[in-house]
């Protein structure tokens, strides 16, 4: 249901509020699965690169993975998929937005895309060509897009998917004979290891303790006998708190410990001491590394 108001309304434009409403649950049943709207969007693009990872597996069974065929069906399955989920224009919504971790979080699914262009073209073209394929892949990624987009502005109707994908994959074969034979290189494949991960890991580590830390304090709020107003206020603290750390460029301390300090005056000192525990040691690492 929020997939369908992201799509209708646009990202920025539906609120928490609008998907309590459209889907008829609670403020305290959303936080006890989602810290905030930013993570379930991600929870959604990550339900459907599932399906969709799992269903391009699913073609390869019983075939030979060299079989150019096979993955043709596999872009146009992934293709189809995209255009199902409205997930172009929800892409280009989050880029364009000042949203930190969706940003990277985009970035990092068109990293895992261009890798799996690389891996299947390993399995097409040969070992022997491998030092090439990463920029055949990063070259194909656009020569697909571009394709696409200006058959669909060509033809009213609706780009015609498998046409777009036959043709283009036969550029990629005449590309690559071309760029092996003369021997260009332009990036090396261990880029790719570089760049995926993209972010640290004890960064990572943080984000996840934080988001759980979150999720049990919402729950406290919403089942403890608060009046609306005061289950609010503790809410919107804890937001700030979350977006603060999570999404501020600088989080800023002194406005933290003030959020805390409201929140600790409240019912809520026990369960706060893990998260204060938490913010205190991540403010310590801050300092080591500055």
């Amino acid at each position: 249901m929020a997939h369908q108001l992201f799509v209708e309304k646009g990202f920025h434009a539906t609120s928490i509020q609008d998907i309590l409403d459209y889907s008829g649950i609670s403020k305290g049943t959303f936080y006890n699965y989602f810290s905030s709207k930013s993570e379930l969007l991600i929870g959604i693009y990550k339900t459907i690169f599932k399906e969709l990872e799992k269903e391009r597996t699913d073609l390869l069974v019983g075939h030979d993975r060299s079989d150019i065929e096979i993955f043709m069906k596999q872009l146009e399955l992934q293709l189809i998929l995209n255009k199902k989920n409205k997930l172009i224009a929800l892409y280009e919504e989050v880029m364009a937005s000042n949203d930190i971790d969706l940003k990277q979080f985009i970035q990092r699914t068109r990293l895992s895309t261009l890798h799996w262009y690389y891996a299947r073209f390993i399995d097409i073209f040969g070992e022997d060509k491998k030092p090439y394929l990463l920029d055949c892949a990063i070259m194909f990624q656009g020569i697909l897009q571009h394709n696409l987009q200006y058959n669909r502005m060509a033809f009213e109707t609706g780009e015609k998917i498998s046409h777009v994908v036959r043709y283009s994959v036969g550029r990629l074969v005449k590309m690559v004979e071309e760029v092996a034979e003369s021997g260009s290189q332009l990036l090396e494949p261990e880029h790719l290891e570089k760049w995926l991960p993209s972010c640290n890991n004890n960064n990572q580590t943080f984000k996840q303790q934080l988001l759980h830390q979150a999720v049990s304090l919402r729950k406290a709020i919403t089942k403890n006998f608060l009046t609306e107003g005061e289950q609010e206020k503790y809410l919107e603290l804890l937001d700030f708190i979350q977006d603060e750390l999570l999404h501020g460029h600088k989080p800023r301390k002194f406005l933290i410990e003030s959020a805390l300090g409201t929140l600790s005056s409240s019912f809520l000192k026990k369960e706060l001491k893990q998260l204060e525990e938490l913010i205190e040691e991540y403010f310590k690492q801050l300092e080591e590394v500055h």
